[in-house]
């Protein structure tokens, strides 16, 4: 399985409403090979932390791939790129038991 996980850190000002509307876009794909998909913007429980993240697991490497050239994603994610200052992207493999 892979894991893909996306940390943002907004721009001062960002639209918040749009970002909330974006969130529902990403958690409403529905591309294949995805087994879990979560997506939400910092609690705020602690100084300092990003303001939003994707955690999204996928069957295989091929299963991201096609997430990742998704067109549905891709202008999600362009729309989100607006407000981005600063993003984080990893993606690693995790070990089946």
């Amino acid at each position: 399985m892979i894991r893909h996980v996306v940390l943002a850190k907004f721009k001062t000002g960002y639209d918040a409403a749009e970002v909330r509307r974006l969130q529902d876009g990403f958690r409403a794909l529905n591309c294949p090979g995805t087994v879990r998909y979560t997506v939400g913007s910092d609690a705020g429980l602690r100084e300092g932390n990003w303001d939003f993240a994707i955690v999204a697991d996928f069957e295989d490497a091929d299963a991201f791939r096609g997430y990742d050239e998704d067109a549905a994603h891709g202008e999600l994610r362009s729309r989100l790129s607006l407000f981005v200052e600063q993003a984080a992207r990893v993606q690693f493999e995790v070990p089946q038991s």
